[in-house]
């Protein structure tokens, strides 16, 4: 087994399945941090070297740097400078129209001394509402501190190509587009991907296993509702409503079951497969707390679907409802139930009600 890896641009090279940090920062239930900083060694030894974060995953930044750190002293600088971590930069949904450049240097100069490195791999750029502010002149700065060294790479998340149009045609080198893809959720397909071929724009797919409900654990199980403590399940729980009814769900994983079972892997090991197997698809994220899952993720590596395994997901898939339309679009709409369970603040407050939730 040979864990792949690819380009994102000359120079930054990445793991192609990423670690991923959301299910590290708040709302997600408790985390034994100094476990976790323990275990994000097995992910570099394994050559999971690429991590994910973001400046509004509260503590994540820390954690990955404390790690960092720890590395390079135990380890030397060798080791320490393999680990790539892309963050994001996503500022307040309540600043937008009159954020000034000097805060946004100060998230990316916050994010440098949160992780403790001297630069940031890939920042990952948001804007909650593009008709409000100034979102090219925002990406500007982003762009002027890469020029500076303190950013080696520049992407986006969460955009469809008419959004990151703009940033294309104004000059901006976008490298990569973080956007979730799955086999529940294949909305990239609907020409995301053909645009981001042309424009040398790579995705990087979260969402692969829809927050663990693409996992044997769900294998079987009865339909658990909507009421969740965890913010990942439930945004999941809404797309696989989009898909279909739950049992159109467990007939996907038993389906991706069967395939596994052929070349003795998870069916988790399959549904990233196939996301890695997408036209222009550079990495999936997979969340994970602790290494305890490692094992199965490198399942990913041992395999190659043949057609006669895509004729099996296809039978399922070709009976989806949805996700229809663009990515992001369900969830951009801040009074859909899809984006009324995002919080919007986390930059300056961390404690902020979720969107809506007071009516």
């Amino acid at each position: 087994m040979s864990v792949e890896t690819t380009d994102l641009r000359p120079g930054h090279t990445i793991s192609r399945v990423i670690r991923g940090g959301w299910q590290l920062a708040g709302d997600h239930g408790p985390v034994d941090r100094a476990q976790a900083i323990r275990d994000m060694e097995a992910f570099v030894d394994a050559g999971l070297f690429t991590f994910d974060c973001a400046d509004i995953y509260t503590g994540v930044e820390e954690m990955i740097g404390d790690f960092i750190a720890d590395l390079r002293q135990r380890r030397g600088a060798s080791i320490a400078d393999r680990v790539c971590v892309h963050t994001k930069l996503v500022p307040d949904l309540t600043r937008l129209a009159d954020l000034r450049p000097d805060e946004v240097t100060a998230i990316v100069d916050r994010s440098l001394k949160r992780l403790k490195v001297d630069q940031l791999d890939l920042v990952q750029f948001f804007w909650w509402d593009l008709s409000l502010g100034n979102a090219v002149d925002s990406l500007g700065v982003l762009k002027d501190l890469k020029q500076e060294g303190k950013i080696k790479t520049l992407g986006t998340t969460n955009w469809d190509r008419q959004a990151m149009q703009r940033f294309v045609d104004a000059g901006f080198d976008i490298a990569s587009a973080q956007v979730q893809y799955s086999v529940l959720d294949r909305r990239p397909a609907n020409g995301l991907a053909d645009w981001a071929a042309r424009n040398n724009v790579h995705l990087i797919c979260y969402g692969t296993l829809a927050g663990g409900f693409i996992t044997e654990k769900w294998l079987g199980e009865p339909d658990p509702g909507f009421e969740f403590e965890n913010r990942s399940l439930i945004k999941y729980r809404l797309i696989i409503d989009e898909f279909g009814p739950w049992e159109r769900f467990q007939s996907l994983l038993r389906a991706l079951k069967a395939v596994g079972d052929k070349y003795g892997v998870s069916l988790s090991a399959v549904a990233t497969r196939w996301v890695l197997d997408q036209p222009q698809v550079a990495a999936s994220i997979v969340g994970a707390r602790y290494a305890r899952h490692l094992p199965q993720t490198l399942q990913t590596f041992d395999f190659k679907l043949m057609p006669d395994d895509i004729a099996i997901l296809n039978a399922v898939l070709d009976q989806a409802d949805g996700p229809k339309g663009d990515v992001y679009a369900l969830e951009g709409d801040r009074t859909s139930r899809h984006g009324r369970i995002m919080k919007y603040n986390l930059n300056t407050n961390p404690n902020d009600a979720i969107h809506g939730a007071d009516g």
